[in-house]
């Protein structure tokens, strides 16, 4: 499935990545960010980082640009701070479900509280919490 804008979730066209042009698809409701979009619209500019390289590849969910799981060392090298998690959060739950069809049952694959833990690496999820939130998003 992709994303509204026809690309795959994670993936950024380059023109949309200028955080001083909001651009809304539909003027009466918010825009979605996805995790690209998210980032760059709110890291630090001194961060040295390309980020619309490195997008999520369906339905293994591994990084376009360096082939390792997604979201891979690149984006878990973000430093963080309390506005860029609060981002993350929203622009990577929207991975959930779609990572979680994608990943589960694949031999060798990770369990979905796994994925969860994988897609939310910034924040401290406990083993509970990663269970509950898996079976939310199947």
């Amino acid at each position: 499935m992709t994303h509204h804008t026809g690309r795959e979730p994670g993936s950024v066209a380059p023109e949309r990545l200028d955080a001083e042009k909001a651009v809304r698809l539909d003027p009466g409701k918010p825009k979605r960010l996805d995790a690209g979009e998210a980032a760059s619209a709110v890291r630090p500019a001194d961060v040295p980082v390309d980020l619309d390289l490195h997008c999520a590849g369906r339905p293994a969910w591994r990084c376009t640009h360096d082939g390792e799981p997604f979201p891979c060392p690149t984006w878990r090298a973000l430093p963080l701070d309390d506005s860029l998690r609060a981002v993350l959060l929203a622009a990577f739950t929207l991975f959930l479900r779609p990572a979680i069809r994608d990943l589960r049952g694949q031999p060798d694959g990770p369990t979905p509280p796994e994925i969860v833990r994988r897609f939310l690496w910034f924040l401290p999820v406990t083993d509970e919490e990663a269970r509950a939130v898996a079976l939310r998003y199947r």
